[in-house]
């Protein structure tokens, strides 16, 4: 991607090498959560998606005192080039939602990006690197351990700056349906229905995510030129390999539709592709189709 030029954000928060203790962890219900439940949980987000505490539905049931961070916040070194990727995509973010926003009426807030390692406490609960990226809209900040990228490029074979970017992209797209609303009333209706209704709840929400990085995808290249040939491609494949159908035959060997939480790899592709190819937000309406591709 061509970002030399571009500017950073300013709403990075630098948190790696910092020690944290979560005190033991979350206990739901009264009871404790299962390792196998955590896992299925982690395999269903660990790619581009929300907390998987917000998918299992257990926000609601979490305790409801929020952890402080209380070390101060402080920008990455000048030298950490990785930082500085994530800076500018996360910048790039900024400008194209303000100017939809602009466009439509609104004001857009932005979002803060945190980097950690290990683990960070957050509005939503204790976030481990583990989780993968996660955006918690308690206190509307995005969570990255820059190590992931290395999984993207080994695990997932998905390479390249622009499939990187995808992952801010689509967080920060968690993050304006935040904004727009779209995220509570879906978690609304996911506390109304059962856990199969409440999973294609969740899978539209993805897929609109996906489709909302799209957009910015577009628009951005459109004001900017920062793609080179070939990168396109690069976010493509990053959607694909994080289909929930891959994800489970990978880690378990079947395929259960009734339990996708993010979308299939073909559904995830058309999203992106749909945003990108559009660049038009008015057509990332998940929740207004039947079939979603």
């Amino acid at each position: 991607m061509r970002l030399d030029d571009e500017r950073e954000s300013d709403n990075i928060e630098d948190r790696r090498g910092e020690s944290y203790s979560s005190g033991g962890g979350f206990s739901f219900g009264g009871g404790g959560i299962g390792i196998g439940t955590i896992v299925i949980a982690l395999i269903g987000s660990y790619f581009l998606g929300i907390n998987p505490l917000t998918l299992l539905g257990m926000l609601d049931q979490a305790p409801h005192q929020v952890q402080q961070h209380s070390a101060p916040a402080h920008k990455p070194p000048a030298d950490d080039e990785m930082a500085r990727f994530v800076s500018k995509v996360l910048a790039s973010t900024e400008d194209t939602w303000r100017d939809i926003f602009q466009a439509s009426g609104k004001q857009y807030r932005d979002p803060k990006l945190v980097l950690f390692s290990g683990s960070t406490p957050t509005a939503c609960g204790t976030g481990q690197s583990a989780m993968g990226p996660f955006y918690c809209p308690g206190d509307q900040k995005v969570y990255i351990d820059l190590s992931f990228y290395r999984d993207l490029k080994t695990r997932f074979k998905a390479p390249g700056e622009f499939a990187q970017a995808y992952v801010v992209a689509h967080e920060v797209g968690h993050h304006v349906q935040n904004l727009l609303g779209i995220s509570g009333k879906v978690d609304a209706q996911r506390r109304r229905v059962g856990e199969v209704e409440g999973n294609a709840l969740s899978v539209r929400l993805e897929l609109q995510a996906d489709c909302f990085a799209g957009v910015w995808g577009k628009r951005t290249d459109t004001m900017k030129h920062v793609l080179q040939p070939g990168e396109l491609e690069q976010a493509l494949t990053a959607a694909a390999a994080i289909g929930d159908d891959r994800l489970q035959q990978q880690s378990r060997g079947r395929i259960v539709p009734e339990s996708f939480t993010h979308g299939s790899s073909a559904q995830r592709v058309h999203w992106f592709r749909r945003g990108f190819d559009s660049g038009d937000v008015n057509q990332c309406n998940t929740f207004a189709k039947n079939s979603l591709g």
